[in-house]
């Protein structure tokens, strides 16, 4: 699975590049909302390196080497969860950083409600670009546009509200229920992304 992750990174290292320049971009402007983005907008990864799979036929080449369905699925969940994880270090690291220059709040439990939301935005994408393809799937692909604009702008009124001084009783359970919504989605996700990945092979 090591090598499946590499050559995902490798393929996209030019996305890649372009996406740390705009998260640095991103975390420097006083803003809720770009900073949520910089990382929700990592959960997206995955779907660049599934178009260029899918564009140079790798999943044929893919059946003639030792990797199994798990391998090539799970692959797919762990370069995502790597990229919000990257994401979310670098972004937290930097507003640590302003944070002790200019007068700027670092808000770590708005860091871990992006970092969840990724993560649930990826355990609803996968399963349908596994089952669409990412041609055909250009509605799921809106409504990963949709999750990622949508749950940005929900986590920054939480960063904006909490910024500000006003009190958020609710940080907790949300955090709560966000990991749970999290687990959950993923464990369902997981098993269905193999079974349709199988189906189209097949």
């Amino acid at each position: 699975m090591k090598a499946l992750i590499l050559k995902d990174t490798y393929v996209i290292w030019r996305q890649m590049k372009y996406f740390l320049v705009m998260l640095l971009l991103f975390c420097a402007l006083p803003n809720g909302f770009n900073n949520a983005f910089a990382v929700v907008y990592a959960s997206m990864l995955p779907y660049t390196a599934l178009a260029y799979d899918e564009r140079s036929k790798w999943d044929q080449l893919a059946a003639m080497m030792p990797y199994s369905t798990r391998d090539i699925v799970l692959g797919k969940y762990v370069f995502g969860w790597l990229c919000i994880g990257g994401a979310a270090v670098l972004s937290g690291l930097l507003q640590a950083a302003l944070s002790l220059v200019i007068d700027r709040a670092f808000l770590p439990g708005v860091m871990a409600l992006s970092v969840l939301g990724a993560v649930c935005i990826v355990a609803i994408s996968l399963p349908l670009m596994f089952c669409l393809g990412v041609e055909r799937g250009r509605l799921g692909m809106f409504l990963v546009i949709f999750l990622i604009c949508g749950g940005a702008g929900a986590i920054a009124s939480i960063a904006e509200a909490m910024s500000s001084g006003t009190p958020f009783a609710f940080q907790g359970p949300i955090l709560a229920v966000l990991l749970i919504t999290a687990v959950v989605l993923t464990a369902i996700s997981v098993p269905l992304s193999m079974r349709f990945y199988t189906k189209r092979q097949g």
